[in-house]
Parts: structure tokens; C-alpha cells; sequence
């Protein structure tokens, strides 16, 4: 357990350090004036103004109308990939209508979630020019709206917060390319294949014949965390040896997750020239994330109690012996395997290096939780967006309960912004726990589930939950390949992704249009150790009060069912 511990320690340390760094960059590729010639270039085959100054409006709507191009011709490659032979000896067949919209809006929404086996439904031409294509515009997408979103909260009776192109074409070649080019070159080295043939066959000891599926797997990996994007190259996901072949390349997939949503509580501090802002942010994050890390290992170590009565070590214990390693790769470990846990969730990214539906109640628990929340660091810059929604919805509440107007970041927070945020806060639950319940009373349902019990209705709240929160883990005993969870999921995921972003640029761009004001006697200061545990406090007790009632359900009666002796 020590060494499980000062793993933990240096991961944390090395992820504040990598913080600073990247920190520093993003804030210079949101406020350099300069444009790179490759950048000149690609404006003018967008047809895009660079000097154009946009409101929050022309803002928002480039970019849903982007995505949504971008989707349309992911759907339309996946529905015609049979007749796309380039690299695919194994001649896999398109997808299905339903399974197509799932697929597409999964990746362009940075969600990831996969209803299909990657190396059995993709060739590697459907890998690389729609699953790695959307891995990085959706990853581009979601830093650009929060530079946007940053640029508007440091300005003051402004009305643009800058132009969506520019933050997207240079977050693109500034950032995701040349990072990515970087880490799949150091995943190579590591043993992760980079090729465009399909297949190897190998000779057994027997001497049959096996087939071993190949493919472009370095370059998807490399995107797949550094966006926080998750899905996988195989339908083991980062528990396959081609994707995550040794403990080094597993504690680098971890940074990665880890990287941009960290670094955006910098570049927010250094853009608005309050440097403890951007720590108390950073703070607020990295409180919720070590409690749900402390959870999560605690509860795989503990293991099941009902095992414990068998005293396998010979030692009477109320442990488990060796923890709970159902579904964990030996390689890995608890330690690493928890670590992992936590970081995919947190930061939404959805790579899974263990079987989530093999963890403990508990252990399930800190997954489900920490995406039902969405503000444990969050996926590339939405989690800093939704972050900074609780934090005027804390200014809000203290400011009600002092009796005087709120203010945040030295503008007065009045009606027109709390209905945004309100917005924003209430989209997401109201997505999850009416997609879940929608399913848990469609007739087709028990079919899918490989559980009954709490534990299956952990599986179907973890799916919408996975897809609203832009995550696209999944517990895995869930068959989501039929034309309902496609379908429900699939809107879940793209209600989740815009009904979240859009009503928080709505709240940025009435901010930078207003004049600051001067802080007085009763301002509340939002860079102070009180003020993060205010901000964690709401975030926990919204997230409480909301989500409650379906955890209870699920995870938490499943855990105490567990210490009676009744096993699902």
C-alpha cells in the first residue's frame, strides 16, 4: 500500500508540475496576435475572417454548425465503409443506420462511447479518417470554446469574445497536433503498433494458425488522452497490450487525461492576471479528485467481504485477500488500475484499463459519481467551463445569503446570468435520470443487461450518465448495441455535450459586455481557501441532492446488500 501511495504522490506531483507548463503555452496561443503561415492557409480554406470579432452567438453558432458538419461526414464515411476498401484486407462491413449516428456523435461530441468492437467493426481507413479525425476536432472544439470562454470573463464592456476559428485552427496545430506527434513516437517506442496493415498471423505452440489484428494504434492513442476522448482501438480498450503494453505507457496515458484540464486553471489565472485564481480552481479540482481516488483504491483493497471469511492467507482478516483483482490486468495492480479509475472519470476521457462492472459497489460508485458531478477536472476545456458555472452558482448563493449582489471575477452576477447557468447546472441531471428512466421501463431492456438487480440498474444509469457527461466509459455489462440505447444514448450524448456549453458562452459573453466594478466590504473573494471549500461544498451538495435518489439504487444498496451476503 506505500508504494501505492508515493505512485499516487508523484503522478499528482508531476501532473502540477506538467500544470505550469502547459498552462503557460495555452494562454500564449489564446492571446498571441500573431498567425502562423499553415494557419493563414487553413482560414482561407474555411473562408474565415481572422480579424472578424465575434459575439458570443456568432461564436456558438460556427461551432455547433462545424460540429454538425463534421458529423454529417463521419456518418456518412461509417455508412459507406464497405465500399471503402483502402487498407482492409479483413473487409469489415459498414455500420448500421442507428449504430452510425451512435458512433458519429459519440466522437464528434468527445464522448467516445462505443457500441461495437473497435478491431472487428472499423477498418483501419474508418480509424483514422472519422474515429481519430473526430478525436481531435472534438478535442480542438471543446479548448477553443474555452479560450473563448476565458477571453470573455477577462474583458469588460466588450462584445465579442474573440473569433472561433482562430482558437480552433491554432489549438489544433499549436497544441493537439504536435503534442500527439510527440506521444504516439514515444508509444511506438514503447511497443504500441503503427502501421496500415490490418492483420499478422502468428503460429501457436500447437501450431494453429492466429490471426492478430493491427493498425494504426499509436497515432489514435496518442489523441484518444491527450483529448480526453477515450474509446479504444480494440474492445479491450487500454487493457489490451497494443494499447497500454507496459506500466510506463499507463502512467503516461494518465498525464495525458490529466494535462489540458489541469492547465486551463493556469492559463484562466494568467489570462485574467489573478494567479490564485487560477490555483483556487486548480485546488477545487484537485480536492474532489483525491477523495474519489481515496475512495476507489480503499474499496478495491478492501475487496469483498464475503471473501474474506474464507481466509485463503491463512490469517483471519476482514480484507479480501490481495484486494479485489476481478477484472484488473496483474500488470497494473490496484494501485495503478484505481489511479486509472479515478483519472478517466474525472477528466471524462472514457479509456478504461480494467472492467468497470468487475468493481467493487463502492469502487462503481466513484465513477458514476465523479461523472454525474462532471467538475472532478472534466474533459478538455468543459470541465473548466463547468467549473466556473458552480463557482458564479457559489458566488450567487453566499451573495443571496449576505444580502448583497453577487459579483464574480469584478462583474455583478444578476438574473440574465443565473438563468444561464441554471441552465447549464440543470441539463445535465435532467438528461441522465430521463434517459434512465426512459430505459429502465422500455420492455426490451433485461435483454441488454447481463445483471439484474442494483447492480443492472447500475449498468443502465452508468451508460446515460457515461454519454451525458461526455465520458463513453461504460460498465460493460450492458449490450448498448441495439437501435434504442444507440439511439437514446447518441442524443443523450449530444444534448449533454451543447446543452451545457452553449448557455455558459451565453453567460461569458453577458459578462465580458458588462463594466467592472470595484471590489468593496462585501465582495466575496473567490481566490482563498475558503472560497474553494465553498465551491467543493456546492459542487458535492448539488451533485447530492440531485443524484441521490438514483445512486441510492444503484451502487450504494448494492454495497450494503453486499455485507448481508446477497451477491448480484
Amino acid at each position: 500500500m506505500f508504494d501505492d501511495l508515493v505512485q499516487f504522490a508523484l503522478v499528482l506531483i508531476a501532473m502540477t508540475g506538467l500544470t505550469v507548463a502547459m498552462g503557460k503555452w495555452l494562454a500564449h496561443v489564446f492571446t498571441d496576435e500573431r498567425h502562423l503561415r499553415i494557419e493563414r492557409w487553413t482560414y482561407s480554406v474555411l473562408g474565415a475572417d481572422p480579424a472578424e470579432r465575434m459575439p458570443w452567438t456568432r461564436y456558438a453558432m460556427v461551432l455547433v454548425l462545424g460540429n454538425a458538419a463534421m458529423m454529417l461526414l463521419g456518418y456518412l464515411l461509417l455508412r459507406v465503409q464497405g465500399l471503402l476498401p483502402a487498407f482492409d484486407s479483413l473487409q469489415r462491413a459498414a455500420q448500421t443506420p442507428d449504430l452510425a449516428f451512435n458512433t458519429a456523435a459519440s466522437f464528434v461530441t468527445n464522448t467516445n462511447w462505443q457500441s461495437y468492437s473497435g478491431e472487428s467493426s472499423l477498418s483501419n481507413f474508418s480509424q483514422m479518417a472519422v474515429i481519430t479525425f473526430l478525436m481531435m476536432v472534438s478535442a480542438a472544439t471543446g479548448v477553443a470554446a474555452c479560450g473563448g470562454f476565458i477571453r470573455a470573463l477577462c474583458r469588460k464592456s466588450a462584445h465579442d469574445i474573440g473569433n472561433y476559428w482562430v482558437d480552433f485552427t491554432r489549438v489544433m496545430y499549436r497544441v493537439l497536433l504536435p503534442l500527439s506527434f510527440v506521444m504516439a513516437l514515444v508509444y511506438v517506442w514503447q511497443g504500441m503498433p503503427q502501421t496500415l496493415t490490418s492483420e499478422t498471423v502468428a503460429t501457436t505452440l500447437e501450431g494453429l494458425k492466429q490471426p492478430i489484428v493491427l493498425g494504426p494504434v499509436a497515432s489514435m492513442e496518442s489523441i484518444k488522452h491527450l483529448g480526453t476522448n477515450g474509446g479504444g482501438f480494440f474492445s479491450m480498450n487500454a487493457a489490451h497490450p497494443y494499447e497500454n503494453p507496459t506500466p510506463f505507457t499507463n502512467t503516461l496515458h494518465i498525464l495525458s487525461m490529466l494535462l489540458i484540464p489541469a492547465a486551463l486553471t493556469y492559463t484562466a489565472g494568467s489570462m485574467l492576471m489573478r494567479r490564485r485564481q487560477g490555483w483556487a480552481f486548480f485546488a477545487a479540482f484537485l480536492v474532489m479528485f483525491v477523495g474519489a481516488l481515496a475512495i476507489v483504491y480503499t474499496a478495491e483493497q478492501h475487496g469483498n467481504v464475503n471473501f474474506a471469511s474464507l481466509h485463503i492467507d491463512q490469517q483471519p482478516s476482514a480484507l479480501q485477500a490481495g484486494g479485489n483483482m476481478e477484472g484488473k490486468e496483474t500488470r497494473f495492480g490496484i494501485g495503478q488500475t484505481s489511479l486509472f479509475i479515478a483519472v478517466t472519470t474525472a477528466a471524462t476521457t472514457g479509456s478504461v484499463d480494467a472492467m468497470h462492472d468487475s468493481l467493487t459497489p463502492m469502487g462503481g460508485f466513484v465513477p458514476i459519481g465523479e461523472m454525474m458531478l462532471n467538475n472532478v477536472f472534466g474533459g478538455d476545456g468543459v470541465g473548466f467551463i463547468n467549473l466556473v458555472t458552480f463557482a458564479i452558482l457559489t458566488v450567487f448563493i453566499v451573495g443571496m445569503m449576505i444580502g448583497r449582489t453577487p459579483e464574480f471575477l469584478g462583474k455583478k452576477i444578476e438574473a440574465r446570468e443565473m438563468k444561464f447557468v441554471m441552465l447549464a447546472v440543470l441539463a445535465h441531471p435532467l438528461c441522465i435520470l430521463g434517459l434512465t428512466a426512459l430505459a429502465v421501463a422500455w420492455p426490451a431492456t433485461p435483454a441488454s443487461l447481463n445483471n439484474l438487480g442494483p447492480h443492472g440498474f447500475s449498468e443502465v444509469l452508468y451508460a446515460y450518465t457515461s454519454g451525458t457527461a461526455n465520458n463513453g466509459s461504460a460498465f460493460a455489462g450492458l449490450n448498448a448495441n441495439t437501435p434504442f440505447f444507440n439511439t437514446t444514448i447518441g442524443f443523450a450524448m449530444l444534448f449533454g455535450r451543447f446543452f451545457t456549453l452553449l448557455p455558459m458562452l451565453a453567460a461569458a459573453g453577458s459578462l465580458a459586455a458588462k463594466k467592472s466594478v470595484p471590489e468593496g466590504p462585501g465582495t466575496l473573494p473567490t481566490a482563498t481557501p475558503l472560497f474553494t471549500a465553498l465551491l467543493v461544498f456546492v459542487v458535492l451538495l448539488v451533485g447530492g441532492l440531485t443524484f441521490f435518489p438514483a445512486l441510492a439504487l444503484g451502487p450504494i444498496v448494492e454495497h450494503l446488500m453486499l455485507a448481508s451476503g446477497q451477491l448480484f
